[in-house]
């Protein structure tokens, strides 16, 4: 397997919060050969949704999970199931897209918000939910003004209202803290990640999908009219194939995604619980998903059990020297924004790959040239709500039927190649540069 960073970014993670939160899934390692209609490489949401969407049509369905259920990051992000997946900005997208390509993928942000929604009452996955929306916090006066103007273009795209918060209202809202003021969309949740993964994966068990852990695909190759997929103890032949590994993908399997991808990694901590005298002394007592709009954000919550978690952009390498620094960049950045919480235990602490895409926007559908094999990947961030949305429609495009859902035209078209090859991390240490410039 190929792969862009240092090996401690696909090995064992410690010090994920979510862990502590669920009883460890035990998938079966595959031993032998198998055979079933689709094989999904990849034990997340997209793979999940994928598999169980499938395995509810008849479908018989092999998933392939590298590590242990839930290590990658559907079981280690902030947990926001909120809208986005793309990091094309609404003009981006009318340029490449037209006014009607913007419009569908709007629709489909909230859909995909929708199919959480609709697995979640299915089969009944308790999550720990909250948050009515999520909140955008305007870091500079610019930012603020430029909430204000886009408001009513929110309201045209989402057809919800808004609620623009000024900064003198913040406190009383229990949105403290150094921000110009606040924009507020009634869309969105948020959600313990490692449920919603465990739950998914029990619906799709019992309905018929087989689920394999320790099961690394190590070789994929086109076989007949399908495909066969080796693992160190074992190989599955398929007529059809999902990629679903995100920024955890190899360069190799297949080739067609060399340079496709480009896995950015992403730095949490969560505190230990909060009294209610400490939220109230820093300001912030609101149960609101929240980051800020910055272009290298922030993003945070306060939990349900009174637990803060903090994200952000991580290192630009996975070395234990990059993994010091972010830590104190993170740390310092945390007490800046919440200098009430200074002092306060950090308890957790993790990182893992978001995945990015050249065009900015995620890519859901059919590998050229590769006849029966599918992917779904690039949410840039945000794939708790894409990510299981995706699953869903690469289900009815396996079983060549037009899908019951939102698929834009955004997320059809073919991902370009990054320059660079497999040098291109070297991309991001400017990007970071000209991002950290234009949010001053």
């Amino acid at each position: 397997m190929k792969r862009i960073y240092e090996p401690a970014a696909y090995g064992p993670q410690g010090g994920c919060y979510w862990a502590d939160t669920v009883a460890p899934l035990h998938w079966p390692a595959l031993e032998g050969d198998a055979q079933a209609d689709v094989a999904v490489i990849g034990g997340g949401f997209t793979g999940l949704s994928t598999a169980l969407h499938l395995a509810q049509a008849g479908v018989s369905v092999a998933l392939l999970e590298a590590e242990h259920p839930g290590w990658g990051a559907s079981g280690r992000n902030g947990g926001f199931c909120c809208l986005g997946g793309a990091k094309a900005s609404a003009g981006m997208l009318r340029r490449r897209f037209g006014d009607d390509g913007l419009r569908e993928w709007r629709a489909t942000e909230m859909a995909a918000i929708d199919t959480v929604q609709d697995l979640l009452e299915a089969y009944a996955i308790d999550v720990d939910r909250h948050s009515q929306g999520e909140t955008l916090l305007a870091h500079s006066p610019r930012a603020w003004a430029a909430m204000q103007d886009g408001a009513a273009e929110t309201a045209a795209l989402y057809g919800v209202i808004p609620t623009l918060t000024p900064r003198e209202e913040l406190r009383q809202q229990g949105l403290a803290g150094d921000w110009f003021g606040a924009l507020t969309t009634p869309l969105g949740f948020a959600l313990n990640p490692r449920k919603l993964h465990s739950g998914l994966a029990g619906a799709a068990s019992a309905a018929g999908a087989r689920l394999c852990a320790h099961s690394p695909v190590t070789g994929l190759h086109r076989e007949g009219r399908g495909w066969r997929l080796d693992t160190p103890s074992g190989s599955v032949r398929a007529d059809k194939v999902v990629l679903a590994t995100n920024g955890y993908s190899s360069e190799d399997l297949p080739d067609w995604l060399r340079a496709r991808y480009l896995p950015v990694q992403s730095s949490v901590i969560v505190t230990r619980p909060l009294t209610q005298a400490e939220q109230e002394a820093q300001g912030w007592t609101s149960a609101q998903m929240a980051y800020d709009s910055r272009t290298l954000l922030h993003y945070f919550r306060l939990m349900p059990n009174g637990r803060f978690l903090f994200g952000m952009r991580g290192g630009l390498r996975a070395t234990p020297q990059a993994q010091e620094a972010i830590s104190r960049r993170i740390r310092a950045d945390f007490a800046r924004m919440f200098p009430a919480w200074a002092g306060v235990e950090i308890t957790h602490e993790w990182s893992g790959l978001v995945c990015l895409m050249a065009g900015l926007t995620p890519f859901v559908g059919a590998v050229p040239d590769h006849p029966g094999l599918f992917a779904g990947m690039g949410f840039h961030g945000n794939g708790v709500a894409m990510g299981c949305h995706a699953g869903r429609l690469l289900a009815s495009l396996v079983q060549g039927r037009s899908p019951d859902a939102p698929y834009p035209t955004a997320m059809r078209a073919v991902p370009r190649r990054f320059p660079l090859g497999r040098a291109r991390r070297a991309l991001l240490a400017p990007a970071y540069l000209l991002a950290g410039a234009l949010d001053l």
